[in-house]
């Protein structure tokens, strides 16, 4: 079955990352005719999923402008900087569903949060039909490990050492949600431009992500030790010195001290999605065993390569 109506054939920009394959995925489940659009045809034929791929790097406009050539849809699952790109290669009329990241809220300025900020102002500005999905940290997709890698840390370390004792609040969503959020808003008529965040059913302290984290890896959840930001921030660095423990980078401590809770009402309307609970997102997702791709968690704040990829490392403390 191919979407039509005021829809047509959907252009899935980013199709191996992964919310593009898990959207990709969803629409094959539903007999939907999609266009795949990424750089390795190979890697596209290796996953035997349906859809003739086209190759555009986002860096090449004439590319890019020939792969979305016909589509009634884009679908960009790739980092929001690259807004201004898709906006200039495709019709004026064609409906765009875009992923940003509720890290453009952040007080703490970096350059992934700067580049979601200038994507959402380039779709507003641009008055087209689309919508900016903005959602918080994403767990549970095919080869994540965030949580995986966040369990191990917890099984090496006696305590969680926490600024302020893990009391900012995290409202991390399951990436099933992300997915359904994703079909809701291709199927949706876009008359300009808008966004919306997409989260979890609620926030909770990061102390009790903590725990229930631990409690879905099957472990004994870890006593928490509350350590002021900074010498945290401090001892950071190190954390690569030590073997068998992920990175963490002292920007993450700095971002453990904000709140991240968002209103999902608008989401439930707009959208129709109501979020699985936390306990029950990361059941499944440790149900599922480890990632395919061991030490390929990604994480907010990476870098981004041309197609919006993030880098392999692990932001493992940072929802």
């Amino acid at each position: 079955m191919t979407v039509r109506g005021s829809g047509g054939v959907i252009h899935v920009i980013g199709a191996t990352g992964r919310s593009g394959l898990a959207l990709c995925r969803a629409l094959a489940a539903a007999g939907e005719d999609f266009v795949p659009v990424l750089r390795d045809a190979a890697r596209w034929q290796a996953l035997g999923l349906p859809g003739m791929p086209r190759l555009a790097d986002l860096r090449d406009p004439a590319a890019l402008r020939a792969a979305l050539r016909g589509a009634g849809r884009v679908a960009a699952c790739t980092h929001a900087r690259w807004t201004p790109a898709i906006l200039a290669a495709t019709e004026p009329a064609t409906p765009l569903v875009l992923m940003g990241s509720t890290r453009r809220f952040s007080r703490w300025p970096d350059a992934h949060g700067d580049g979601v900020r200038a994507g959402e102002a380039a779709l507003l500005a641009s008055g087209r039909p689309g919508i900016m999905l903005h959602p918080t940290m994403i767990y549970g997709a095919e080869g994540e490990n965030n949580v995986q890698r966040l369990a191990a840390l917890m099984r090496r370390l006696p305590v969680a050492p926490l600024p302020a004792g893990g009391a900012a609040l995290v409202q991390p969503i399951y990436q099933e949600d992300v997915t359904r959020c994703l079909l809701a808003a291709l199927r949706r008529p876009l008359a300009g431009p808008e966004t919306l965040v997409i989260a979890g059913p609620e926030p909770v302290p990061y102390r009790e992500f903590l725990r229930q984290v631990a409690r879905a890896a099957g472990l004994r959840p870890p006593p928490v030790l509350s350590i002021p930001a900074m010498p945290l921030r401090l001892l950071a660095p190190l954390s690569r010195l030590v073997p068998g423990l992920p990175t963490i980078g002292a920007d993450e401590i700095r971002r453990l001290t904000e709140d991240k809770a968002f209103e999902i009402g608008p989401m439930r309307a707009a959208l129709g999605v109501s979020p699985i609970p936390l306990a029950e997102g990361l059941a499944r997702t440790f149900a599922a065993g480890p990632p395919e791709r061991p030490g390929e968690g990604a994480g907010p704040g990476r870098p981004v390569d041309s197609m919006g990829r993030q880098d392999r490392r692990t932001d493992c403390v940072q929802p």
